[in-house]
């Protein structure tokens, strides 16, 4: 029996931040059916596929996504109808060719990414596949390593932090459940560690928001928090998403860090980072400089990309485009992976194969706004990335993908 496309059908649902995003559902013509949901940034990239948002300030305060669901019922469903399920790229061809804008601002990306990403788990129900494994087949096998935010500052959170999240990456080649474990011990170990200090309560990505001294006390407590836990900082680094294009003003090329009120030249920003790298047993760095930085990026990968993973998010947005500009310059060494920055399955895939293909790590992450939608963590099994990010073990959003992972585990 053919695997072709019955019905999709769009929703208006909340992600974690209490905001509106898109959902989608797919139906194929034997039953098999496949769900997901967008998510949604609070701290985005310029370069972005566009989120269609109402902007009805009498619907959610103007973030109604009643227009991107209707593009979904209207536009996206008629083009797909009859069309076989398993022709991924076909689909999401045909959803690009409905709108002529490159950035996808007149169907919205939170609307062509839960059509494609459904579309993927109707087909992958119809060969009674989990996700992973039919995107992924023999090769799936590898479980990402967790990079475990348990701190967050920035945009991410409402206390005197000015980098926005603060992870521990295990360096042990273990299971996923050890590792998931240990992450867990770390986290509620610096939990204790922070009674004494004025806690503005998680961020959005469920590690603690405290107010503290500086930045670097922030690194201090966790350092001594994996050390409390019972482990060691050759078992545990740290990375830190700095999220520098918050500070960026591109009128003068100074980075202004708002909570801090610092004013720092790029050269100044680069040799901070050095001095806290050598300082503190941190291993990765993302976004340590803003998306249209170039050659500050070029400059600080020639003097740290060998010992450092450089991360590029805002900087590439999940954007072969941008990603090819990034081999020009040789800026970076790595790139996040963020489904709904690009808005399709395929040019996903895309990304990673091609930043794999040029030897950068990748890393696929979640977003500020999440869901209960856990299809990053078979996207990460599928493609080997290596490394994901999906917050701390704290709100049910971001535990989910960690059960998932668990999951596929005991099926692997």
């Amino acid at each position: 029996m053919k695997k072709l496309i019955k019905e999709i059908k769009g929703y208006e649902v909340l992600d974690s931040r209490g905001n509106p995003t898109v959902a989608a559902r797919v139906i194929l013509n034997d039953s098999s059916e496949g769900f997901a949901i967008s998510p949604s940034g609070a701290s985005t990239g310029a370069y972005e596929a566009h989120e269609l948002r109402d902007n009805d300030k009498s619907r959610y305060g103007g973030k109604g996504v009643s227009e991107a669901v209707t593009n979904i019922n209207d536009k996206i469903y008629p083009a797909l109808v009859g069309m076989d399920c398993e022709n991924q790229t076909k689909i999401d061809e045909t959803i690009n060719s409905l709108d002529p804008t490159e950035s996808k601002k007149v169907l919205g990306a939170n609307a062509t990414l839960a059509v494609s990403l459904a579309a993927a788990k109707a087909a992958a129900n119809h060969f009674k596949m989990p996700l992973f494994k039919y995107l992924g087949g023999v090769n799936a096998t590898v479980l990402p390593r967790p990079m475990m935010n348990i701190l967050n500052g920035g945009a991410h959170a409402k206390n005197n932090i000015d980098i926005q999240e603060f992870m521990i990456v295990p360096t042990a080649q273990i299971p996923f459940s050890e590792n998931i474990r240990k992450c867990t011990e770390i986290y509620h170990t610096l939990g204790s560690l922070l009674k004494n200090y004025d806690i503005t309560g998680v961020g959005d990505e469920g590690g603690f928001a405290p107010n503290l001294k500086d930045d670097e006390t922030a690194i201090e407590l966790i350092c001594s928090a994996i050390e409390k836990a019972g482990y060691t900082t050759d078992e545990f680094k740290i990375a830190l998403d700095v999220a520098s294009s918050e500070w960026y003003d591109s009128r003068d090329g100074f980075y202004y860090l708002p909570k801090r009120q610092k004013k720092l030249a790029s050269s100044e920003l680069i040799e901070y980072y050095a001095n806290l790298t050598q300082k503190y047993p941190i291993i990765s760095l993302e976004d340590p400089l803003s998306e249209d930085d170039w050659g500050s990026w070029k400059i600080m990968t020639e003097k740290m990309g060998s010992e450092l993973q450089l991360v590029g998010d805002d900087l590439f947005v999940t954007n072969a485009t941008r990603l090819e500009i990034g081999f020009d310059y040789r800026a970076a060494n790595a790139v996040l992976i963020k489904p709904n920055q690009i808005g399709t399955l395929s040019e996903t895939l895309e990304v990673i194969r091609l930043a794999q293909k040029n030897n950068y790590s990748t890393i696929l992450s979640h977003r500020s706004g999440e869901t209960e939608d856990t299809t990053i963590a078979d996207i990460a099994v599928a493609t080997n990335c290596g490394q994901i990010k999906t917050g701390a073990p704290c709100r049910t959003d971001r535990v989910a993908k960690y059960n998932r992972l668990l999951m596929i585990e005991s099926m692997l």
